[in-house]
C-alpha cells in the first residue's frame, strides 16, 4: 500500500457539514456563524446559557520533551477523542491554532497526523478564521498608538528608552528581532531601538486565551504595560485609551472556532500561545465551552509536561477554575532512543540500551504529573512500524514500576480504532476518581521563590542563578504590586534544563534566569531562561520550500 501524506489523507476525507457537527453538541444554527461549509464560530453567549450545566470530564494530553523523532501529542489527542466517541461517549476536543511561523518553518502542518487529524487541515494550518491576524492587528494598533503618543507631545512623559511593547508578525523572521525605527526626520516619529515578536508570543495572545469573556478581555488589555515614564511609573494600554479599539478588533476572534476530526468528532481549535514562551494552551473560552457541551473533553498543552502541562496546571486551571480528571503522557520509542543518544538516522534500529538511557525523561514527566500535581496518568506509546516488542515491553515494565500503565497507541495508522485501549484506560482512571490535584506553588510565594520551586521540582535543577538584571526586574515587578501572580517560564522545549543539548533526565545543572518581565494583562510574570527568543528564525531548509498550490487551488506539501 502506497504511503499517503497527512494532507492527502485529509483531502480524501468526506467531511460532514459543520451544522451537523454543531448539532452533535446540541448547538443550533442560531448559535454558530458559518465560515464556509466546514468551519464555524460559536457565539460566546452560549456559555451564559449553559452556566448551570455540569462540566464534562477533562482529559489533558501532554508529552515528553520533544525531539526530531516525533512524539505525536496532537495526533494522540485527536485519536483519543475519536476513540471515546467510538465508545459512545459524547466527546469534544480542544486544541490550539497553529502559527504560520512553525508551519512554514520547521514542521509543516500542526493539526494531528495520519488518520487522527482535525480538518479542514489546510485551512486550520493557514489563515483559518483570521484569529491570529486579528491578534497581530490589535498588538500593532497598540504599538502605533504608543509611538504616536510620544510623537504628538508625550503628555504621559514616556521615556522612549523604556518602551517595552514590541510589534509582531506571525512569521519566523530573525531579521526583525532587533531594529531601529522612526528614522528619516521629525515627521517620521522618534528614533529608537525596537523589535518584533512572533504573534503567538504577544501578550495580546496570552490575554486573549486567558479571558473568560469580552469584558474580561477588555480589562486584561487595559492592564498591559507598554512603557515606563521618566519617573519609572508604568504606562498601560488603558492610559493610552487603546484597549477599547483593541477589543473591537478581537470581538469576533474571541468566539471559539468549531471544526471536526476525520471521524466527525467536534473539535474546538482556538488561540495559540507558544508553550516555550507563553503558556501554551488553547483559550479558556473554548475549553469551558467544550466542557459545557460535551461529557468528555480532550485537550492538550504545548511541548513537554515541563512546559505546557506545568503552565496548564499552575496558570490556566487557576484562571478558569477547572482541573483535569486524567492526564495522558505521550512518548514514542524513537523519541526515547533519541533522548538516549541515538542519532535520527539510526532510530529505526532496536537499541534497548539507548532506550534505557532515554526512559528517565519519560519517567520524570510521569513523576511530575502523578506526584508533584497529584493527578492520575497513563502513558500513551505512539507506535511506529520500527518499534520492536522488546522495546515496547521495556517501556511498559518501567512505567509499571511507577504505578502507571503504558498503553500502545496506533491512532496515526488506525484513527479512533487504534486508541480504544487508551480510551478505556483513561475512563478507568476517571471512574476510579483518585485525583489529588493541587497547583505546585501558592500564589502568596514571591516570584523568585516560585521560579526556584518550578526549577527544582519540575526540571530537577539544583537551583537557579538570577542575573543582576533579573533581580532588579523582580524587585520592580513586586514593588508595582505583582508579587502574587503565577510564573510563566520561557525555556527551551528540548530539555528539562535550559540547555537544549542536555537530553534525557539531566542532573547537576542550574537554571539561569536572564530577565523577568510582567505580563500584567495576561496576569503572570515571564521568566526568560537560557537563550530562548520571542522571535524564532527559519531553518536552512524551511518547510515553506515544499508547500505549493496547483491551478485548481489544491495545496500540497503541508506535511
Amino acid at each position: 500500500m502506497a504511503f499517503k501524506s497527512d494532507i492527502e489523507i485529509a483531502q480524501e476525507a468526506k467531511l460532514q457539514h459543520i451544522r451537523d457537527i454543531a448539532a452533535k453538541l446540541g448547538l443550533s444554527e442560531d448559535d454558530i456563524e458559518y465560515y464556509g461549509k466546514y468551519k464555524a464560530k460559536v457565539d460566546y453567549n452560549v456559555l451564559k446559557r449553559l452556566q448551570d450545566k455540569k462540566d464534562a470530564k477533562l482529559i489533558l494530553t501532554t508529552a515528553i520533551n520533544p525531539t526530531p523523532a516525533g512524539e505525536g501529542k496532537t495526533t494522540t489527542t485527536v485519536g483519543l477523542g475519536d476513540a471515546l466517541s467510538r465508545l459512545g461517549k459524547k466527546t469534544a476536543i480542544a486544541l490550539r491554532e497553529p502559527s504560520l511561523g512553525p508551519v512554514f518553518g520547521v514542521k509543516g502542518g500542526a493539526a494531528g497526523g495520519g488518520y487522527a487529524q482535525v480538518v479542514p487541515m489546510e485551512d486550520i494550518n493557514l489563515h483559518f478564521t483570521g484569529d491570529i491576524h486579528a491578534i497581530g492587528a490589535a498588538n500593532n494598533l497598540l504599538a502605533a498608538m504608543l509611538d504616536n503618543h510620544i510623537y504628538q507631545g508625550n503628555e504621559l512623559r514616556i521615556d522612549p528608552r523604556r518602551v517595552v511593547w514590541r510589534r509582531c508578525i506571525d512569521m519566523n523572521d530573525r531579521q526583525l528581532r532587533f531594529v531601529v525605527d522612526g528614522l528619516g526626520g521629525k515627521a517620521n516619529g522618534v528614533p529608537r531601538e525596537d523589535g518584533f515578536d512572533i504573534t503567538v508570543a504577544s501578550e495580546v495572545m496570552a490575554a486573549f486565551c486567558l479571558a473568560t469573556d469580552l469584558k474580561d478581555l477588555k480589562e486584561r488589555l487595559s492592564k498591559i504595560i507598554v512603557a515606563y515614564t521618566y519617573d519609572g511609573k508604568p504606562v498601560t494600554a488603558g492610559d493610552l485609551k487603546a484597549h477599547g479599539a483593541m477589543a473591537a478588533l478581537l470581538k469576533d476572534a474571541l468566539k471559539p472556532n468549531l471544526v471536526q476530526t476525520l471521524e466527525g468528532t467536534p473539535a474546538f481549535v482556538h488561540g495559540g500561545p507558544f508553550a516555550n514562551i507563553a503558556h501554551g494552551c488553547n483559550s479558556v473560552l473554548a475549553t469551558k465551552m467544550a466542557m459545557k457541551l460535551a461529557d468528555y473533553v480532550v485537550t492538550e498543552a504545548g511541548f513537554g509536561a515541563d512546559l505546557g502541562a506545568e503552565k496548564f496546571l499552575d496558570i490556566k486551571c487557576r484562571v478558569a477554575g477547572i482541573k483535569p480528571d486524567a492526564v495522558v503522557i505521550v512518548a514514542s520509542i524513537r523519541a526515547l532512543k533519541h533522548h538516549g543518544g541515538v542519532p535520527k538516522e539510526k532510530l529505526g534500529e532496536e537499541n534497548l540500551e539507548a532506550l534505557k538511557k532515554g526512559l528517565p525523561n519519560l519517567l520524570k514527566h510521569v513523576e511530575n504529573i502523578t506526584v508533584k500535581f497529584g493527578l492520575p496518568a497513563v502513558v500513551a506509546v505512539n507506535r511506529f512500524p520500527s518499534d520492536t516488542e522488546a522495546e515496547l515491553e521495556l517501556v511498559k515494565k518501567e512505567c509499571e514500576q511507577l504505578g502507571v500503565k503504558a498503553v500502545i497507541s496506533e491512532v496515526w495508522a488506525k484513527g479512533g480504532e487504534g486508541g480504544i485501549e487508551l480510551a478505556q484506560e483513561v475512563l478507568r482512571l476517571i471512574e476510579e476518581g483518585k485525583n489529588n490535584y493541587k497547583p505546585l506553588y501558592p500564589l502568596e510565594m514571591g516570584i523568585a521563590e516560585k521560579i526556584q520551586m518550578i526549577a527544582r521540582e519540575i526540571y530537577g535543577a539544583d537551583g537557579v542563578d538570577f542575573t543582576s538584571a533579573a533581580k532588579k526586574e523582580i524587585e520592580t515587578i513586586e514593588n508595582l504590586g505583582f508579587r502574587e501572580v503565577p510564573v510563566c517560564m520561557a525555556k527551551t522545549q528540548y530539555s528539562l534544563s535550559d540547555n537544549p543539548a542536555l537530553l534525557g533526565r539531566p542532573s547537576g545543572f542550574r537554571i539561569t534566569v536572564r530577565n523577568v518581565k510582567i505580563s500584567a494583562g495576561a496576569g503572570f510574570a515571564v521568566a526568560l531562561t537560557g537563550e530562548i527568543m520571542t522571535m524564532p528564525g527559519l531553518p536552512k531548509r524551511p518547510a515553506a520550500e515544499n508547500i505549493d498550490v496547483d491551478e485548481n487551488g489544491r495545496i500540497s506539501g503541508l506535511f
